[in-house]
């Protein structure tokens, strides 16, 4: 039915919602694909009228021109909570910095700094009520639009409705910008041998009647896999994607497990954001069976403490060989961000029967100065200089590559060398037996 709420004093053209943003201003987008892609594809147009402006993004696909333009220091600062391709190739211009912070508080954090003045995000066309729903992410676009000054969103007829913290009424926006377009996709990552082997090893850990939380990639792919024979799972996770519909379909996930807060329903699958092909999309839309709920309450620690054994599944750059955990970057350089690691981690560890994974491959290959390419280990004696620690070694429990799992929960420095060591690749195993001996793990 036709909204018989009159919003049209609302509407105005992406030049108009452009013209609300000022010099000195603290701007916020939201997530991923919630991004509003026709603002910041433009965002750049006002770089002459407008200097130190910050904009804050979590995730962003948009590898935009206002931070990716050496010419645009000075005019804008891309505060960046988690990197992507864009960031990364922003790196050095000037135009761009990396925001520490977990996912369950960043948009907390941010507010400790400073009150944003313009929040910028998407949503559904409105229902007949005029409610509309923000669709692919509450992470922390509630809190920022309870905060900002005023809160502009473009109005996407392609996006899907879903439900939970998402859904708010046209009274809380103040601009509309009317923006149809096609949804940002994940290609689904096929999953390689080594993939496999992990995803087996994992897969044989985890039991019926668990809580999945999953990410994206090859690895959680092969995960996913390993798990559609199994019964009675849960989702209780940061990212929705397209490996919990295989399980949904697959008969894996049980139609009325017990929530984990009052607000919840039995059978809901939880989530903070959700991102792949449209496939999801066409899923999660209308469908009462998907939450997509804060990110402060889905990634809070004492949240998921709630659930029964939890399963945490979260990839990594390198693990040296006291557990220290680097997820977010090569050496200095940033690479991605925290995100929601040490916050599923640790809430899986508080969970009865919980267990939290840490999966990276035994090897990569570095790019040498002469351009050729040298394998490394990612199981190191120390980190490499400059490395960020995402996760304590003291909140660090089963690590696993494709030569086996090993769990590092309640063992010693010297204990933790001796079984990081057995799953190291077999060509670097002596190497690091014989690190380990000159600095006294062993």
């Amino acid at each position: 039915m036709t909204c018989t709420y009159d919003y049209s004093h609302k509407l105005i053209s992406i030049e108009e919602a452009l013209s609300k943003i000022h010099s000195d201003d603290f701007v916020i987008s939201a997530l991923a694909g919630a991004e509003p892609k026709g603002i910041l594809e433009q965002l750049h147009t006002i770089a002459p009228r407008v200097r130190n402006v910050s904009v804050a993004t979590c995730l962003p696909l948009h590898k935009g021109q206002w931070y990716t333009d050496p010419a645009m220091k000075g005019h804008f600062m891309h505060r960046a909570w988690f990197y992507t391709v864009g960031t990364r190739a922003a790196a050095g211009l000037g135009t761009c910095s990396c925001v520490p912070c977990h996912l369950s508080t960043a948009g907390h954090d941010a507010l400790k700094r400073k009150k944003p003045n313009v929040f910028l995000g998407t949503c559904t066309p409105p229902d007949r009520f005029g409610f509309i729903s923000l669709s692919l992410s509450a992470t922390y676009e509630r809190e920022m639009m309870e905060a900002a000054d005023l809160v502009i969103l473009e109005m996407n007829g392609e996006t899907p409705w879903t439900y939970g913290d998402t859904v708010i009424h046209l009274d809380d926006v103040d601009f509309l910008v009317k923006n149809d377009y096609a949804l940002p996709q994940l290609p689904i990552v096929d999953s390689d041998d080594r993939d496999r082997k992990i995803g087996a090893y994992i897969g044989d850990l985890i039991e019926d009647g668990s809580s999945i939380q999953l990410g994206i990639g090859g690895i959680p792919n092969a995960v996913a896999g390993e798990l559609l024979h199994k019964k009675g799972l849960s989702i209780h996770t940061e990212m929705f994607t397209d490996g919990m519909l295989d399980l949904y379909e697959a008969g894996a996930i049980a139609k009325s497990a017990p929530g984990t807060d009052p607000r919840m329903l039995a059978g809901k699958m939880v989530a903070t954001f959700a991102l792949g092909t449209q496939r999801l999309y066409d899923f999660i839309h209308n469908n009462p069976a998907v939450a997509i709920m804060r990110g402060s309450w889905v990634n809070n620690p004492y949240v998921i403490r709630h659930n029964k054994k939890q399963v945490s599944i979260n990839t990594t750059l390198e693990v040296d060989l006291t557990g220290q955990v680097c997820s977010e970057s090569i050496g200095h350089k940033q690479f991605s961000g925290t995100g929601g690691q040490a916050d599923t981690a640790i809430g899986a560890q508080m969970s009865e029967g919980g267990k939290p994974f840490i999966a990276l491959y035994s090897t990569a290959q570095v790019k040498q100065p002469d351009g050729t390419r040298k394998t490394v280990s990612k199981i190191t004696p120390t980190l490499t200089p400059g490395a960020v620690v995402t996760l304590h070694r003291s909140n660090v429990d089963y690590v696993v590559t494709e030569y086996g799992a090993v769990r590092l929960k309640g063992a010693s420095v010297e204990e933790r060398a001796s079984l990081l060591i057995s799953i190291a690749h077999p060509d670097f195993r002596a190497q690091l037996q014989e690190e380990a001996e000159k600095l006294n793990f062993l």
